[in-house]
């Protein structure tokens, strides 16, 4: 009997929705299909903008959360009819929502994390369960509550007697350390920003909402004294746990970094964004991977060509490898983790993120919206 779920996964990088529907019967799990749809410009704009204070917050946060749902439930459908499914054969939605707002810790000392979704309206469209909030249980217990993949990542990729690396480049860019032992006791947090800067930087310049196999990237050069001065940003220095957002890794960010380099050309400005995530990620693999000699790239900065060629070219003797080689793509992975992470929910099985997020201990995390 398959154990199908659905995961459902919209990034801080904003360019669209990934679903995948997998099969639990089979282990790790097996995806019986992939679907994914883009943000129309005018809410992509919206969530962007809810990403800073600004008038009626909440009414335009919970109608960008409704537009959300319905593109969610846009790729439920396609789905289902890839796979010839319906609703009735399917356990759960995981569903993470629109990260808008995260400040785990912060101001009150629990401070908050916050993706937009309307888990009840999705559970409507549908007709399945929905799980969503993932986050909001391990802030609440004393932790970041970002990043949660590591666990799945040691679950599909772990190999017994190996140590190695996951990096997910998203929006950001989260590393996930392995152990020999196939324990839940992962080890991972946020690195900096993955494609957001590099994404905002190409659609200022050039119209594009990204930087194709980072080729503008590869036509320009680096300035050394411009990434060092980004590199000076006290996030880098910190030790894990920690987590990072929009809120920090911004244009506004990213203009008072550039104060005193206006004289720059465009075009080198992004080869030095991609140096900076390459340069973020890869020393955060040679302090904390633990001599980890293979490092597997997904999320949507593993189709960065000239990325990749850094990420190699800074970690000698590290195999760096898209996880398509190691059985799932690069773009399905974050949806799977979220339809892992539903299933654990749904099973009442906690997970042990204390090495990842800094929580106190082992907690079962979302919520549940019956259909």
């Amino acid at each position: 009997m398959a154990e199908l779920f659905i995961g459902l996964m919209s990034g801080t990088s904003l360019d669209g929705v990934d679903g995948v529907l997998a099969d639990f019967n089979t282990s790790p799990l097996s995806v019986w299909a992939h679907a994914s749809a883009a943000l129309t410009p005018t809410l992509k704009a919206e969530l962007l903008a809810l990403n800073q204070p600004g008038h009626n917050e909440l009414h335009r946060a919970a109608l960008a959360a409704n537009a959300m749902m319905r593109i969610y439930a846009e790729v439920v459908t396609q789905l289902l009819a890839v796979s010839s499914m319906a609703p009735e054969h399917i356990t759960a939605v995981g569903a993470h929502g629109q990260t808008v707002r995260h400040q785990p810790q912060q101001f009150d000392g629990t401070g908050y994390t916050l993706q937009l979704a309307n888990p009840a309206l999705l559970a409507e469209l549908t007709g399945i369960d929905v799980v969503a909030d993932f986050r909001s249980r391990d802030v609440a217990a004393g932790g970041q509550g970002a990043p949660l993949v590591p666990a799945f990542h040691q679950a599909v990729f772990g190999k017994a007697g190996q140590t190695m690396a996951v990096l997910n480049v998203g929006g950001m860019a989260n590393l996930s350390v392995l152990g020999p032992e196939l324990t839940d006791d992962v080890q991972g947090f946020d690195c900096g920003p993955g494609n957001a800067l590099m994404d905002a930087w190409c659609l200022r310049h050039r119209g594009q909402a990204f930087d194709d196999n980072g080729a503008w990237a590869a036509s320009g050069q680096v300035h050394p004294d411009l990434l060092g001065t980004m590199l000076a940003e006290p996030f880098f220095a910190l030790p894990p746990p920690k987590s990072t957002g929009r809120d920090l890794f911004n244009l506004d960010w990213l203009a008072r970094q550039l104060g005193s380099f206006d004289h720059v050309a465009p075009v080198d400005v992004q080869a030095t964004l991609t140096e900076l995530t390459a340069s973020a990620c890869a020393t955060s693999v040679i302090n904390y991977g633990f001599n980890s000699k293979q490092l597997i790239v997904c999320g949507g900065g593993a189709f960065n060509k000239r990325l990749m060629q850094r990420l190699q070219a800074l970690l000698p003797g590290v195999a760096v490898t898209d996880s398509k080689a190691h059985g799932l793509p690069a773009q399905q992975v974050e949806a799977a983790a979220f339809a892992w992470l539903a299933r654990k929910a749904i099973r009442r099985e906690a997970l042990n993120l204390k090495n990842v997020t800094g929580t106190r201990g082992a907690r079962v995390l979302g919520a549940i919206y019956p259909a």
